[in-house]
């Protein structure tokens, strides 16, 4: 679980809420998929379809590519997994982003 980053490249969500958080010290690549479930990798707008060819594309010469997802709230955990099984077969690492409880 990773703490929100300050990113240019970040689309607006409400994301899930965790005591715990972690920073990086790497640039990742960020996913994002709002409440209308529109994803994008960086700011980069994609389908679920292109998603897998176009985060080969992103982690391509990385070492140890490392992926944050940014996932509304309201979403199912079901899309959460869709997403995760597609980095498990690219054996990226991936983070959730979650913000702290206020």
């Amino acid at each position: 679980i990773v703490s929100t980053l300050v990113n240019p490249n970040v689309v607006k969500l409400l994301l899930p809420n965790s005591k715990s958080s972690a920073s990086m010290a790497k640039q990742p690549i960020i996913v994002s998929i709002n409440a209308q479930k529109q994803i994008y990798i960086n700011k980069q707008s994609v389908t679920i379809e292109e998603l897998e060819g176009e985060l080969k594309k992103s982690i391509a010469g990385a070492e140890m590519p490392t992926v944050v997802l940014r996932i509304d709230q309201t979403l199912s955990v079901q899309d959460l997994v869709n997403i995760l099984e597609i980095g498990n077969r690219l054996k990226i690492k991936m983070v959730l982003a979650t913000n702290q409880p206020k």
